[in-house]
């Protein structure tokens, strides 16, 4: 199967290419574990989250998924402290997606892979055994993510298509961009 990131029609549209060239990841180091989240990672994350160009959640927002959504999310840890985590949930209505809420790693980290692992983790767990698709909304100029999303879609051999999910309008304000789902799939043929 060909690895493919289609673009669907929609305003203000942009192409994809999934043949982006990226340098070789760095080294991850070896001091780093990965596992699930415990409420006492909460509030990291969202210290994590305020240090980079992410959108900011409450502080409550990262302690409820860690609460409520721990098989499904991820976080990752250099000697206790947190530097990555994913967010992630199973829509009710789609128990074969898991939708990729938001991915963070620390400045310290960045260009070694981590966010790779973070997915690789999220998706090997028991509780993806039947998920078959990973959804994401990413905005247009967030071309790490793109990349991120792409290589995934490349690592299983398989599509990532593109399609406008939230237009710019449906924000308040005039600072947010349109966002983009990203569908990787299927994973398992």
């Amino acid at each position: 199967m060909q690895v493919q990131c289609n673009e669907k029609a929609f305003k203000g549209g942009f192409i994809i290419n999934s043949q982006i060239a990226t340098a070789p990841p760095k080294t991850l180091d070896t001091t780093i574990t990965i596992g699930k989240p415990t409420v006492e990672d909460g509030a990291a994350m969202w210290e994590l989250v305020n240090k980079s160009t992410l959108d900011t959640n409450s502080p409550y927002k990262y302690i409820m998924m860690c609460e409520y959504f721990a098989e499904t999310c991820v976080v990752a840890k250099e000697n206790e402290r947190l530097v990555g985590f994913v967010t992630a949930f199973i829509p009710p209505e789609h128990q074969d997606v898991i939708f990729v809420w938001q991915i963070g790693v620390d400045s310290s980290q960045r260009g070694k892979g981590l966010a790779s692992k973070l997915l690789q983790e999220l998706i090997s767990r028991d509780i993806c055994s039947n998920v078959n698709y990973v959804e994401a909304t990413v905005t247009p100029s967030n071309k790490a993510s793109q990349a991120l999303f792409q290589k995934l879609a490349r690592e299983y051999n398989t599509q990532c298509e593109v399609s406008e999910c939230f237009s710019e309008d449906l924000f308040p304000g005039d600072d947010h961009e349109a966002e983009l789902t990203f569908r990787i799939g299927p994973l398992h043929p």
